[in-house]
């Protein structure tokens, strides 16, 4: 995890752009924002301001303070994208490009440009910003969003996270609520393509540590497969299949990707750092009956099926193949919500969840057990 502070992060950032921080009333749980990064929620902690700094900063990108029309790589443990990236319907590619890094362009709405502060408190902001993108197919899309960053309280996050918050632990957590609205004046119809809302939280690579993916168990010809693999496959050594979850390492040292369809999501999915001891959970809110809604897909090929894509993912950052380019390195933590079929003025909200956790491991394993569903924390002894 990042050796760094909060507050040497916080210090760093104000010195870059205006921020904005969130702090709970006793001051132990902060959250940093920045509108003008797109609404980004950058970095959290659970100590106030000599806390440790949670979100992956990409330092030399920030302090160089030029915008990369490709991708400006901030960082951020919650920052608003659309989906899906690539394919027929995707929005990061145009026609005749191929699907690699060289053709991988972030859509202008929201890659630049400042989310517009509507309101502030000192627990939660909101923030909205409209904005139109192109799918590869030429489909056009005028989109309004309404972003909410706010804390979590102790019951509200008792609430998300479906358990009682074990007073040994020290923790912080957060939530985007996320709105899009079709602002044009047509549906947004499957024929030509349809959005979702996506939201990823990056944050900083973990030597010994592992992405903790629960899925729904269950017989491959009924459910179809546990996860998908991206890009060009993941070593055998670098993923662990059980049952009903995977550990999956995020190490930042082999570009590799899982997802998990809409068959077989949960509502969570989180991380495991074992040197610093810290469990990172992230939830959503997925809607029941998700395995008969659309899902975007992703894939950077020319598809078969553009609806049948992913609930959750987690990206591990290496060197691309052919390129040999470093987006960090960092590990992401994503979910997204369903397909947007909007009449005009309609809108879809998606709610992401984030939080941190650390403690005595053996109180970390039963909240791991209670959220995730894992018997135990990787490395952790067998219960006996």
């Amino acid at each position: 995890m990042n050796a760094s502070t909060y507050s040497a992060d916080l210090e760093f950032l104000n010195g870059q752009a205006q921020t904005l921080e969130l702090a709970s009333p006793d001051g132990e749980h902060r959250l940093v924002v920045i509108p003008a990064w797109q609404g980004r929620a950058m970095t959290s902690t659970f100590g106030g301001s000599h806390g440790p700094s949670f979100g992956w900063l990409n330092r030399p990108f920030i302090a160089a303070r030029k915008d990369d029309p490709k991708f400006n790589n901030y960082g951020g443990e919650d920052r608003f994208w659309l989906g899906p990236e690539a394919g027929q319907f995707g929005l990061w590619f145009r026609p005749g490009d191929k699907f690699t890094l060289d053709d991988f362009r972030t859509p202008a709405g929201f890659n630049s440009g400042a989310f517009q502060v509507l309101s502030a408190s000192p627990q939660a902001v909101v923030m909205a910003r409209r904005f139109s993108v192109t799918n590869y197919s030429g489909t056009a899309f005028d989109c309004s969003v309404r972003r909410e960053v706010r804390l979590l309280d102790a019951a509200a996050a008792a609430t998300a996270l479906a358990t009682v918050l074990p007073a040994e632990l020290r923790w912080v957590g957060f939530e985007s609520c996320n709105a899009l609205s079709n602002a044009g004046a047509s549906p947004w119809r499957s024929e030509t393509g349809l959005l979702c809302v996506w939201i990823l939280g990056m944050f900083n690579p973990l030597p010994n540590g592992s992405v903790i993916a629960p899925f729904i168990p269950g017989e491959e010809a009924v459910l179809g497969p546990k996860l998908k693999s991206y890009f060009s496959g993941i070593p055998a050594d670098r993923l662990q299949l059980d049952c009903d979850h995977a550990l999956f390492r995020c190490d930042g040292a082999c570009r590799s990707k899982i997802g998990i369809s809409p068959r077989r999501a949960r509502s969570v999915i989180g991380s495991w750092d074992p040197d610093a001891q810290v469990l990172t959970l992230v939830t959503f809110n997925l809607p029941a009956g998700a395995h008969r809604l659309p899902y975007v897909n992703s894939q950077w090929e020319l598809q078969r099926d553009p609806f049948g894509g992913d609930v959750v993912n987690s990206y591990n950052d290496g060197r691309d193949p052919i390129t040999g380019s470093l987006l960090g390195p960092f590990y992401e933590l994503e979910t997204s919500s369903a397909a947007a079929g909007l009449a005009a003025s309609e809108t879809i909200v998606h709610v992401h969840r984030t939080f941190h956790f650390t403690g005595p491991q053996s109180v970390l394993n039963r909240l791991a057990r209670s959220v995730l569903g894992v018997p135990v924390l990787p490395g952790s002894p067998k219960p006996t």
